[in-house]
């Protein structure tokens, strides 16, 4: 079992920055892939970053490559998504999520968070 608490969500001007963290509870987290999904009003949950177990591999989607860099430290438990250039559109309640695949499908994610607001004023 393994638990997810998401902090660091806020209200930031578009261009600025935000660092989000996940911090999960149990021994066993260094064996999940992490990743992180968001889902604005109206709109169904879209996949954002993922990395692996070790840290070697992150995967994004188009729309945040190049702005957001996916990390994390095993020695903490946690995982990080920094965002940067930040634009309205980036606007959306971010979930984080553990499982056994470094993936953009949300179905293969076993652990969720409750999420956190991040909001983007133009």
């Amino acid at each position: 079992q393994v638990q997810l608490v998401e902090s660091g969500g806020g209200l930031v001007q578009a261009g600025g920055s935000l660092r989000l963290s996940c911090a999960a509870s149990g021994r066993t987290f260094g064996s999940y892939a992490m990743g992180w999904f968001r889902q604005a009003p109206g709109k169904e949950r879209e996949f954002v970053a993922a990395i692996n177990w070790s840290g070697g591999s992150t995967y994004y989607a188009d729309s945040v490559k190049g702005r957001f860099t996916i990390s994390r430290d095993n020695a903490k438990n946690t995982v990080y998504l920094q965002m940067n250039s930040l634009k309205p559109e980036d606007t959306a309640v971010y979930y984080c999520a553990a499982g056994w695949s470094r993936s953009n499908r949300a179905s293969t994610y076993e652990y969720w968070g409750q999420g956190t607001q991040v909001t983007v004023s133009s």
